[in-house]
């Protein structure tokens, strides 16, 4: 068949339409031979669009068939019409590539089976062990968003590129890639050495971000910020969009090395050194309200290139404020100022901000979060009721809670023989105001729930029977234990996104946990879902053929929903199953936890690790949008939810950077940048985008006049040069649905 991107391109599709081990333990002697090849030649014949049949001689843990040739004479005497050949899949492909005089069948969308009963698509397997979900996107993040753009940068200004610690970090966190390993379905051991390797990944990509956002600082120029009265930090935002949010920075106001005290003498300077609240500044001198917590005296230490490791004592503080509009790719200058009696009025310290929000109590109701964007009530069951102010529509119910038992294993849901659905709907919830301050507000919604510990015994027999999934009945336990679920929900100015950070305790076994966030919005039938380099359109319904009562589906980044004003989207971070329930409201439900006991597929592995007891978290974002004509800015509001915010400490100085500046300028409507990075095979710099829409789209790149770009592909191959305008920008038309990558030649 020919598989056709959405862009127009196409591939040649090979379908293993009679499964990946249809050519295994063929038989040598000539009766066996002739019924097994009689079946295998009619059911391959029934699907192949060309004389090339596909024998797979293998599968999962079979072993060599040694054989072979043996058996293969027997099969070449008893059809003298076939030629059987024992080859390489290339060579098959080639084979069939020359053979392809008609044409194929051509398939467009996803390859995602649905046109069957929906029982064994594996779409469960999304949510099957989501600590490990969690944790890759976290790598992943890491490396893609902060370390390759962030070295990548520094490189161009003289740092060594850490190519070789790159490329080991990601292939390091690649080898948790094979699809049982990801899928979270295999044995514990395998999930616990993932997690080791997750970990080794994080610690080289680390100091990695670490180097290079302190190169680029040490090369940005902070003079505006002389004298000892200052201590600059600078702000980074590697996110694809300018953007505005909550920073956070410890700095050092004072240190006293080793090397020029004792440990003791060291401490007791610092203790002496006076923090008196202080204040922030921006890149220009303008004063930024923030809130300034003494942390007191810190052990710290350098590691310099010439010479042994040198600890010190510091006095440091932690400085956290809204930054406003930050470029995309690039950063902005602070400075927190120790004399800040010319600004009382801007100064925040910590205790004088819970204060305030004391004396407020009285006035704003804690129930109550608003920004420019949006207005955000926390109802008695700790729902959330959200107006989006820019269309006037208001979205209710976000945020229920739903458990249900699950008596399936690590590859597909199954909900207990009872069918009963929990939800907090019902369930009072507790409220309290955190803070509340000019860029910020929190508040925490603690719900105390009861529900079943775990499935009732019947579990036991159907797992060790290996009884047929669909027609498993065990129930809950009537025994309970406490799930006591404490979500933060914070909204931040120039942030069009509510945020969620979900924590909980699971002490239950064989249950699903899901956040329901209803958006009234399934008119059209359809919605959509982060994918690879695409943003998937599905149906709301399943085809005709599917039985399974759920209809689970991968997502990435977001799924969404919109019609005519209304428009939902619900990011996340790591938490990568979602359904569109049936339920005439276009609620998207998305897990956060499935807790289950087995591998499941060919026999009886247990896996108490699967029920993931013990401390766990989710991070979430419901973003509102004014439906179809923004759904792309929803978008990149739901990508830039996913990268964390950079600062980092610096010195006064006269630097060749400006104080705010990015050294990746674009614009283009409706498309998404996905890569900044250095080369493999050369010291050239490649950026990647997306167009996310079925319209054209143009890329609009701001050149510098030195520098010489062209177009590239995701090999990194040179495809042609590009000239830039007489503006001296660049311009690039992009198809519908198309990625496109472009290079920037290096010195």
């Amino acid at each position: 068949m020919r598989w056709r991107s959405p862009d127009g391109s196409e591939v040649l599709g090979i379908l293993f339409a009679n499964w990946y081990n249809n050519g295994m333990e063929i038989p040598v002697d000539p009766e066996e031979a002739r019924a097994y090849w009689d079946a295998k030649l009619k059911d391959a014949e029934r699907f192949a669009s060309t004389p090339q049949l596909l024998f797979m001689n293998g599968c999962d843990h079979q072993p060599v068939q040694t054989y072979l040739p043996a058996a293969l004479r027997t099969a070449r005497d008893l059809y003298p019409g076939y030629e059987f050949v024992h080859n390489d899949l290339a060579s098959y492909v080639s084979a069939v590539e020359r053979a392809s005089d008609r044409e194929l069948t051509v398939v467009e969308g996803e390859l995602r089976s649905q046109r069957t009963d929906g029982w064994f698509t594996l779409a469960n397997t999304a949510s099957s062990r989501v600590y490990i979900k969690q944790a890759n996107a976290k790598g992943q993040l890491l490396l893609e968003r902060l370390a390759e753009p962030a070295s990548a940068f520094a490189a161009s200004l003289g740092m060594p590129h850490p190519t070789p610690l790159l490329v080991h970090a990601w292939k390091t966190l690649m080898q948790n890639h094979p699809h049982d390993s990801i899928c979270g379905c295999s044995v514990d051991e395998v999930h616990a050495e993932m997690m080791t390797r997750f970990l080794k990944s994080r610690h080289m990509a680390e100091p990695i971000v670490e180097r290079s956002v302190a190169y680029l600082a040490s090369h940005i120029d902070t003079s505006r910020f002389d004298g000892d009265a200052h201590v600059p930090f600078v702000v980074f935002n590697f996110a694809g969009i300018a953007r505005s949010g909550t920073v956070s920075v410890e700095l050092d106001v004072a240190r006293r090395a080793f090397a020029d005290a004792g440990p003791a003498a060291a401490y007791a300077a610092m203790e002496l050194v006076q923090v008196d609240g202080g204040a922030v500044v921006d890149h220009e001198g303008r004063p930024v309200e923030a809130e300034i917590e003494d942390l007191g005296v810190r052990f710290g230490y350098e590691l310099p290139d010439d010479k042994f490791r040198q600890p010190y004592m510091a006095r440091r503080i932690r400085v956290t404020f809204g930054a406003d509009r930050i470029p995309s790719n690039g950063w902005r200058a602070y400075a927190w100022r120790s004399d800040a009696d010319e600004d009382r009025a801007v100064q925040t310290t910590v205790a004088a901000a819970v204060a305030q929000d004391d004396a407020a109590d009285a006035a704003l109701d804690e129930r109550l979060l608003e920004n420019e964007y949006m207005a955000v009530v926390v109802e008695s069951n700790g729902s959330l009721t959200l107006t989006d102010k820019e269309t006037g529509e208001t979205y209710r119910g976000l945020g229920v809670f739903e458990n249900t038992g699950d008596i399936g294993n690590e590859y597909v849901y199954v909900q207990d023989g009872a069918r009963k659905t929990l939800t907090t709907d019902r369930l009072e919830a507790e409220v309290r105001l955190v803070s509340r301050n000019d860029w910020r507000t929190t508040v925490e919604i603690v719900h105390r729930w009861e529900i079943p510990a775990e499935a009732d015994d019947l579990l036991a027999r159907e797992r060790a029977t290996m009884t047929f999934l669909p027609d498993r009945k065990a129930g809950r336990s009537s025994r309970t234990v406490p799930l006591v679920l404490t979500t933060l929900v914070t909204i931040e100015r120039g942030v069009k996104a509510l945020k969620l950070k979900v924590s909980y305790e699971n002490q239950a076994r064989d249950h699903r946990l899901r956040m329901r966030f209803p958006t009234d919005a399934a008119g059209s039938g359809v919605h959509y879902a982060d994918s690879i380099f695409e943003i998937a359109q599905r149906p709301n319904e399943p085809a005709a053929e599917w039985r399974n009562p759920s209809n689970a589906q991968h997502q990435q980044a977001f799924a969404a929903l919109d019609h005519g004003a209304r428009g939902l989207a619900v990011a996340n971070i790591g938490l990568n199953e979602y359904e569109v329930l049936r339920d005439g409201r276009g609620t998207i439900a998305v897990t956060l936890l499935r807790a289950v006991g087995e591998l499941g597929d060919w026999g009886v592995f247990p896996t108490p690790e699967a029920q993931c007891l013990g401390a766990q978290e989710a991070e979430l974002a419901i973003i509102p949008y004014g439906g179809a004509g923004e759904r792309y800015a929803a978008a990149q509001q739901a990508y830039a939810f996913q990268v964390p915010w950079l600062a980092v400490q610096t010195a006064a100085q006269a630097g060749a950077l400006p104080s705010e500046h990015s050294p990746l300028s674009w614009t283009g409507e409706r498309l998404a940048l996905t890569a900044v990075k250095r080369g493999i095979g050369s010291i050239d710099r490649f950026c990647r985008w997306f167009n996310m829409s079925g319209a054209p789209a143009t890329l609009t790149l701001q050149a510098d006049a030195d520098a010489e770009w062209y177009l590239s592909n995701v090999l990194e191959e040179r495809l042609g040069t590009l000239a830039a305008d007489a503006d001296g920008a660049i311009r690039v038309d992009v198809r519908p649905y198309e990625i496109v990558t472009i290079g920037r030649k290096d010195a």
